[in-house]
């Protein structure tokens, strides 16, 4: 099917006049006139191109333009994909809201977007005409969206994202008093009465009008003086009497009546109202505590001096029309009674607007930047701009769908323990001390919460097993651990009982049951039986631990943690496989159940369903086997599935009955079966690797995946947050298929089935889950094998055959171009580098690259002089960029896109990437990543930079721009795929571990191994783990196939020496061989087994003596009576280089051969010369660079953020002059 695909594909290519035109056409006449030169003159003895019409120099030109033609779809699609993705998302609204900057500015249309979007429909709200109206609206929205905006803020604070102070700012009024206004957080109106003070006193000779203006300019500033007014009028009517609410009620009718005639500042002394707004403040003080006789005695000093400032220094007005009034009042101001009975404020709803208006009136410090955590503001950022996208109307809680999560779980870490928080590694650092460095805000908030100082020692939180837990659980939340996963799940059953309980009613009449001031009252929600048991119909959360049955036999910490868990979240279900063995006719009989349990009243586990297995269920991969055992104790209409180091959002979950409305919405022909979700990779900010890693996921998640759903319509399942339709998948074969090795992507497979069972799979935006990426660097391999492996056993399961069969030609080259056809272009990719530089080496050694150019100059032929000094872009990652560059400006903005952008190449973005969970600051031995990465990338890499050389040396440079333009990237590459492991290697150019590195690499090299020795401990027993896959006639052959390109340097290199002058003949290649074979015979002499010669060792260094004087000899005589130069030898040692590589591999392809010609061990030998030569030219920079201390310096504020940085730094200064010590 693939070959079909691909020869499509080139039809449809081919078949574009426009790419011919602008690709091809221009080789054409060059190409002419290299067919037609029958008298080029090679500087080699050449066997095919020179009675062929030239016919390796044609192909050397046309190749890389060949490679780049069928790499032009895939470029095409990349470019078209990232545009139609990024004009999806703006129609869809993502990215409106990127900043506090906009919260602050629409904050105002918040409680009407939740309440049209996450409410559910209010027949009773309806369009109002006055301002009135529109008022009582304005409130009604808000007193709907208060419970749930507050109950987002308590959770940042559980969560330690935010302080208390931020808490209180971020908190939004019930609005459900008798103020005739919305009451905003504080956050929007601190210190704008400040403002519109400094506003007020410095308006002299500005009318009313203008005054107002200025301060409507600002509408915080406006709510805030509004409020302000009213609320003090309220709080001043609650607590005084007769003549005291006489003097109040007077005062705002003057106030109201020069307000409507225009003269405030005509009536009253507006330079005094910073007297006014101390009173005040002195006033509030002591009501906003508890009452007691001095609090008593300090108000009613205070309300007395703010009459007495009111009246004497405010009050400009004529008080001959309420004569009578104001004489009442200042009698009793005399007789000392006016306000000697005070009301003491202890209704919770007036404590509350007294501690409000207090606030008000001291907060003189914008918070502007509240929240300061990035994480709390990006939350907010995502969950107010989703409220202004096209989702489906919520149902009330009764009636939605309902809903399972289910997550598999094996043996990953579930809490962490004190010991593996406090363990430190090499460099004494511990996960607690790299949590604190990296989080320092959210480890003063905890330890705000947990009422301790933020000073306090680490030792002192070890005297209170609460205050241990606290801090284990802290620390987890932070990792990729599965408490932090069932964390994030239990909050759609928070969510829904906070629904539910806003909705509750006794009548069925739900407009009567919200319509009074107890709807937004969430006070002890949590505890409501009736939205307990409404949540807990309505949704489910099952954790597959496959062990945990023999964990807890085993007295495992997990199953420990696991327990507590349970105990936590009483709705955690844990499903497990349980062996059990019993005496069957004498023998022994294993069992298997399938068993789900739950945490009783007294934290022991109760066993609520055990269903006998056939037999033992782990056939296939272990992870879909996992989910397939329990999938029969999920219950509901839909099941999301969710991965054990992912994270959820209490605002999240609140959107989940809208996603589910989603079965019931027409996404085209066929339902939904697969709603596709969001994810925010949560692991980002944590190190420079962790945020490339984020940036790339995040970009195929959103743009990539949108595009794959519409229009495209070939999106699958990804990964874990996708919610299924459950009747309908368990109907259709279930959600995992698990066969063995065919299905190690297991994922993908569930969205195969799907779509060929007529099912349809979407993709939704407004709603997000968290998703956790490793942050280190040798994973990869791990990774980047599962991904690339999965898909190459795709190709040869029957589900893309059958899809590949029914698909229209559009939705298959769509299909393909998202899945097998990306790794075939992204390995065309390499290949045409390959191609590329192979065919400017060839141009180069044969000689006919210079003398073309020389004709081409000669003859004004520019155009041949164009052909061949091509400078192809043939690195696609400028194009493949793109979606990620999209993305960033369409939710971040362009300014902040150029600015991610940039810093991410400061930060030296490799090709290179991370997987796996847990936290990496542990320094990765050189032995370590040479094994990992030195057939993959240093191999490659290394001869990258022969090819580059060589050019570099035999071929025509127009100068060293033209050879800079030409190899800028493919030194840029090649020097990646040998250093980066190194660059990103935590401490790698730290000059100690440098030297312990180097100790550790010659033991492993020169350790011989044996039986029972692993790869990581001898380079023997590495090598031939290494050549374990060459197994197979065909596999021989192909690698002695490809390692034949190996010996074209040596035949090119030796025409080109000084002492063959201008011989061309196949004689000249002959000695070369012969002095190859010398060499390697002075090797075996050199090398000779010191225990085959343990009885005549002095004749053993006579010979290698002789042999090292007769050697030097040679050389001497040869540069003294011939034409043979020191710049001949070097080159002759690049010649046989890649040779003796070429003899190896082909030695190592036909190993059983080799050995029964009794020639293995040497070839091992040389081989691990090889080795050590390609250890020794990456490791003689790793160390050049550590001797400098400003490299290491430079290297761990690229790999981690500043915090960390910094506090690693400075430990490493306590420590003294060992970096081991305690820290």
């Amino acid at each position: 099917m693939v070959a079909n695909d691909l020869g499509h594909l080139l039809y449809q290519v081919s078949s574009d006049p426009r790419k011919v035109a602008f690709i091809i056409q221009p080789l054409v006449a060059p190409t002419k006139k290299i067919v037609g030169f029958d008298d080029l003159t090679y500087s080699w003895h050449d066997l095919v191109s020179i009675h062929n019409h030239n016919a390796l120099a044609v192909a050397s030109i046309w190749a890389p333009v060949v490679a780049i033609y069928l790499l032009d779809v895939y470029v095409f699609y990349t470019l078209v994909s990232a545009v139609v993705g990024f004009l999806l998302g703006a129609r869809d609204r993502l990215g409106e809201i990127r900043s506090l900057e906009t919260i602050h500015r629409l904050f105002e249309q918040f409680p009407q977007a939740f309440v049209d979007s996450l409410h559910i429909r209010l027949s009773n709200r309806t369009s109002h005409q006055s301002s009135s109206e529109d008022v009582e609206k304005s409130k009604f929205d808000a007193a709907r969206f208060s419970p749930f905006w507050n109950e987002i803020i308590n959770n940042l604070r559980e969560e330690d994202y935010i302080n208390d102070l931020e808490k209180e700012l971020l908190l939004m009024p019930k609005n459900s008093g008798k103020l005739p206004l919305v009451q905003w957080p504080l956050f929007l109106l601190a210190s704008k009465i400040f403002l519109a003070k400094d506003i007020a006193v410095e308006s002299k000779g500005e009318s009313q009008g203008e005054l107002w203006e200025r301060i409507c300019r600002d509408d915080c500033m406006k709510y805030a003086v509004e409020e302000c007014f009213l609320t003090l009028k309220l709080i001043l009517t609650e607590i005084l009497e007769s003549e005291g609410k006489m003097w109040v009620d007077r005062l705002y009718e003057d106030i109201e009546e020069s307000i409507r005639n225009k003269r405030i500042h005509v009536d009253f002394d507006l330079s005094k109202l910073p007297l006014v707004i101390s009173r005040v403040s002195a006033l509030l003080g002591p009501l906003k505590e508890e009452e007691s006789r001095v609090s008593v005695t300090g108000a009613v000093d205070a309300v007395l001096d703010l009459y007495d400032v009111v009246r004497h220094d405010v009050l400009s007005i004529n008080m001959r029309e309420n004569y009578e009034t104001w004489n009442l009042l200042a009698k009793a101001r005399t007789e000392g009674h006016l306000f000697s009975n005070l009301k003491w404020p202890k209704d919770a709803e007036m404590r509350a607007q007294v501690k409000r208006l207090y606030s008000l009136l001291t907060l003189q410090e914008s918070a502007a930047n509240v929240p300061i955590n990035l994480e709390a503001r990006r939350r907010l950022e995502f969950f107010t701009n989703s409220l202004f996208m096209k989702m489906p109307a919520a149902k009330p809680v009764r009636e939605m769908l309902s809903f399972c999560v289910f997550t598999p779980y094996y043996s990953e870490t579930v809490l962490y323990s004190m010991d593996e928080l406090q363990k430190k590694n090499e460099d004494g650092i511990s996960i607690l001390f790299y949590l604190q460095k990296i989080f320092p805000d959210e480890w003063k908030n905890f330890l705000a919460r947990i009422n301790r100082d933020e000073n306090a020692q680490d030792s002192e939180l070890f005297d209170s097993p609460r205050d241990v837990l606290e801090l284990r659980f802290w620390a987890s939340y932070r990792g990729q651990t599965l408490a932090r996963t069932v964390r994030g799940m239990m909050y759609y059953r928070k969510a829904l009982m906070l629904q539910s309980y806003l909705e509750r009613n006794a009548s069925g009449d739900i407009e009567a049951a919200i319509s009074n001031n107890d709807a937004t009252d969430t006070q002890g929600y949590e505890f409501s039986p009736d939205a307990r048991a409404q949540a807990d119909l309505k949704f489910t959360y099952v954790v597959t631990c496959q062990i945990y049955g023999m964990q807890r036999e085993e007295q495992k910490p997990e199953a420990a943690d696991i327990a507590l868990l349970m105990q936590r979240n009483e709705a955690l279900r844990v499903a497990y496989i349980d062996s059990v063995e019993t005496l069957n006719d004498g023998k022994v009989q294993t069992d298997f159940y399938s068993k789900l349990v739950k945490a009783d009243v007294n934290g022991k586990d109760k066993e609520i369903y055990s269903i006998k297995l056939p037999g033992n269920p782990k056939l296939g991969e272990g992870k879909p086997e996992n989910q397939n055992h329990a999938i029969i104790f999920t219950r509901g209409n839909a099941i999301q599935t969710i991965d054990m180091n992912q994270d959820n959002y209490f605002e999240e979950a609140l959107k989940m009955r809208n996603l589910l409305e989603e079965f019931h919405t027409d996404h085209g022909i066929r339902p939904p079966t697969i709603l596709g979700v969001r994810e925010h990779v949560f692991t980002g900010s944590v190190s420079s690797l962790a945020s490339f890693m984020s940036n790339q996921e995040t970009s195929f998640v959103t743009l990539g995946q949108r595009v794959l759903a519409n229009p495209l319509k070939v999106r699958m399942h990804y990964g874990h947050p996708d919610v299924f339709d459950r009747v309908f998948h368990i109907t259709r074969g279930g959600i995992s298929k698990a066969s063995r090795i065919i299905n190690i992507s297991e994922d993908i497979y569930a969205g195969f089935n799907s779509t060929l069972r007529q099912g349809n799979v979407t993709h939704h935006e407004y709603i997000q889950v968290g998703k956790g990426r490793d942050v280190g660097l040798n994973q990869i391999a791990l990774f980047e094998g599962k991904v690339a492996g999965g898909n190459g056993e795709q190709v040869l399961s029957r589900d893309i055959y059958r899809l590949g069969q029914l698909f229209d030609f559009f939705r298959m080259m769509s299909f393909y171009f998202t899945t097998v056809g990306y790794y075939f272009c992204t390995m065309l990719t390499v290949l045409t580098v390959y191609v590329f530089l192979y065919g400017k080496a060839y141009l180069a050694l044969s000689g006919v690259g210079e003398e073309l150019q020389e004709r081409a100059l000669v003859m004004d032929n520019t155009a041949l002089s164009a052909a061949l000094n091509t400078q192809f872009l043939y690195q696609i990652g400028i194009f493949t960029a793109v979606p990620m560059i999209l993305g960033f400006i369409l939710e971040q903005g362009i300014l902040r896109a150029v600015v991610s952008f940039v810093t991410m190449q400061f930060q030296l973005c490799s090709v290179y990437q991370a997987t796996g969970r847990g936290f990496v600051v542990c320094h990765i031995k050189f032995s370590e990543n040479y094994r990992l990465y030195s057939r993959s990338h240093f191999v490659k890499g290394l001869e990258v930079v022969l090819l580059l050389i060589v050019y570099l040396a035999y071929g025509y440079i127009e100068g060293a721009l033209s050879y800079i333009l030409l190899s800028i990237s493919s030194w840029f590459m090649a020097l990646s795929w040998l250093f980066a492991p190194y660059l990103f290697n935590p401490s790698g150019f730290e000059w100690q571990k440098t030297v312990e590195d180097f100790r550790d690499w010659t033991n492993w090299l020169f350790y011989r191994g044996g039986i029972g020795v692993k790869g990581g401990e001898s380079w023997e027993a590495w090598w031939d783990e290494e050549l374990a896959h060459i197994r197979t006639l065909g596999g021989r052959l192909a690698e002695t196939i490809l390692s034949l390109r190996f010996f074209i340097f040596q035949y090119g290199i030796i025409y080109k020496l000084d002492i063959q002058g201008h011989n061309t003949s196949l004689s000249v290649y002959g000695i070369s061989w012969a002095v190859l074979a010398v060499l390697i015979l002075l090797f075996k002499v050199f090398t000779f087994s010191q225990k085959v010669a343990v009885n005549f060792q002095l004749l053993l260094r006579f010979i290698q003596g002789l042999s090292f004087l007769l050697a030097l000899a040679a050389i001497a005589v040869a540069v003294a009576i011939t034409d043979l130069s020191i710049v001949d030898i070097f080159a002759a040692i690049l010649a046989f280089i890649p040779t003796g590589w070429g003899i190896v591999s082909i030695a190592v392809a036909w190993k059983p051969l080799v050995k029964k010609l009794g020639l293995w061990k040497s070839v091992r030998s040389i081989a691990r010369l090889y080795d050590a030569g390609m250890g020794m030219l990456i490791f003689i920079p790793i160390a050049f660079c550590s001797w400098f201390p400003f490299v290491s310096t430079f290297q761990t504020r690229l790999m981690f953020n500043q915090a960390f940085s910094r506090g690693l730094e400075i430990s490493l200064i306590l420590a003294g002059d060992n970096p081991n010590s305690g820290i």
